[in-house]
C-alpha cells in the first residue's frame, strides 16, 4: 500500500496494544526475509481504514512493517472472520501463488488482543475503492488495460494445479456450490431484522437450478473484486498483490468470475443497481461486464453459458454479507455509523436478484 494510506485508529477499535507489543518482542524471529528485527524495537500501529468487516492494521516495529488482520469486534458468524484458516491458507498458496502475500506469524491466543491475529508481509501500491486514484486518473486506455490486468490474473489463479501443489486438501471441491448457496441462505435467516420475499425467492430459484460440477475444480478466492487487488503505482496495470483471503477454497471457479460481476456496475446499470453497488467501474473506460466475461472464457477456456447463475448467487450473497454488518450495529454490537443505512442496501440489492431472476426466464 501507499505511504498515505493508514489512518489513526477508529474510535473504539484500539487494542491492547501494550500486550501486543510484549506478544511481538518474545514470538518475532531475529530475521525476517534476510531483514534483522530490533528486540528493542518500540511499536507503531495506524489502521488501514477500507473495509467493512475484518479489522486491518499497520504494525510498525523495529524498522519492519507488517499487516495485521484480526476479527471485528462483538458475535460473528459461525465459521466467519477465521485468522488461523486465513493464516494458513496464505502459507499454503504464497509458494505457488505470489500475488498471495507472505504470511509471518499467526496468535490463537486470545488474551493477547481479544482475538486471533496474524502479521503479514505489507506490499505497496494503490487500491482502487470509491475514487478513481491520481496515479489512473482519466487515462480511459489505463483504465482498459487493468480491467484487462484484473481478468487475466483471476484466470492464472484458475491455472494453479490444485493436485501437482497439494492444495486441494483446502476444501472439499465437490459439491462446493450447492454448499455455497445453503450456508449463505443458513446466514441469511440467522441474521434478518425483517421478511424480504425477494430473498426467499432466490434462494429457492438457486437451489432448483444448481449447476453441474465444472470440468476442473480450482482454487476459489471467493472475494475477487477490484478493491482487493493491488495495483503498482508506477504502472497501475500490473497486480502487485490479492488481498482477503479468508473466504479462499477449492471448487467451481465461475463462482469467482460471478462475484466480479456483482461488484462491477457499469454505466448503463438502472439507477437502483448503481446506488447499491457504486464504484468507479460505472465511468468510462472501465471494461463492461459483458467483456469481461469474454476475456476471461478467452483466456481460461471455460464454458461460461450459465454465468447468470452464478452472477445471481454474488448479489444473494452480497445481500447476505451487507445483512449480517447491519445486524450487527441493529442489535448494538458495534457503533459504526456506516452501517446506519445498510438496510436500504439488502432492500436493493434483494430487488437487484428478483429482476435478474425474472430476466433469466
Amino acid at each position: 500500500m501507499t505511504n498515505t494510506d493508514t489512518a489513526p485508529i477508529r474510535s473504539g477499535e484500539d487494542l491492547n496494544w501494550a500486550a501486543l507489543e510484549a506478544y511481538l518482542h518474545e514470538h518475532l524471529p531475529s530475521q525476517l526475509d534476510g531483514e534483522p528485527f530490533d528486540p528493542h524495537a518500540n511499536l507503531g500501529v495506524e489502521q488501514f481504514p477500507g473495509g467493512h468487516s475484518n479489522l486491518t492494521y499497520c504494525v510498525r516495529f523495529g524498522g519492519l512493517e507488517f499487516v495485521m488482520r484480526r476479527p471485528p469486534f462483538g458475535p460473528v458468524a459461525p465459521t466467519a472472520h477465521d485468522m488461523p484458516r486465513e493464516f494458513r491458507l496464505l502459507a499454503a498458496i504464497h509458494p505457488h501463488f505470489k500475488l498471495a502475500p507472505k504470511p509471518y506469524l499467526l496468535c490463537e491466543d486470545t488474551a493477547v488482543i481479544g482475538a486471533p491475529f496474524y502479521l503479514m508481509e505489507r506490499r505497496r501500491g494503490i487500491v482502487v475503492r470509491q475514487t478513481v486514484p491520481p496515479e489512473i486518473g482519466d487515462d480511459l486506455k489505463l483504465r482498459h488495460k487493468i480491467s484487462e490486468s484484473l481478468v487475466d490474473t483471476l484466470a492464472d489463479l484458475h491455472a494453479v494445479d490444485i493436485h501437482a501443489t497439494g492444495l486441494a486438501a483446502i476444501g472439499k471441491p465437490v459439491g462446493f456450490v450447492k454448499r455455497q448457496v445453503e450456508g449463505w441462505a443458513n446466514r441469511w435467516e440467522r441474521s434478518k431484522t425483517s421478511e424480504l420475499a425477494e430473498m426467499t425467492e432466490a434462494r429457492a430459484w438457486l437451489l432448483d437450478r444448481l449447476p453441474a460440477e465444472p470440468a476442473q475444480h480450482t482454487l476459489v478466492h471467493n472475494d475477487y473484486k477490484l478493491d482487493n487487488l493491488m495495483l503498482d503505482a508506477a504502472d497501475p496495470s500490473r497486480l502487485v498483490a490479492i488481498l482477503d483471503w479468508e473466504m479462499c477454497t477449492v471448487g467451481d471457479p465461475l463462482i469467482d468470475l460471478g462475484l466480479l460481476l456483482c461488484y462491477w456496475p457499469q454505466a448503463d446499470d438502472e439507477e437502483l443497481f448503481a446506488d447499491s453497488l457504486r464504484s468507479v467501474t460505472m465511468l468510462p473506460g472501465w471494461m463492461t461486464r459483458a467483456e469481461i466475461i469474454k476475456r476471461y472464457a478467452a483466456r481460461s477456456g471455460r464454458d461460461v453459458s450459465n454465468i447468470g447463475y452464478y452472477h445471481i448467487f454474488a448479489v444473494f450473497k452480497l445481500a447476505v454479507v451487507i445483512q449480517q454488518i447491519y445486524y450487527r450495529y441493529h442489535v448494538g454490537q458495534t457503533q459504526d455509523k456506516r452501517f446506519a443505512d445498510f438496510d436500504k442496501r439488502v432492500a436493493a440489492l434483494a430487488a437487484m436478484a428478483h429482476k435478474m431472476i425474472q430476466d433469466q426466464g
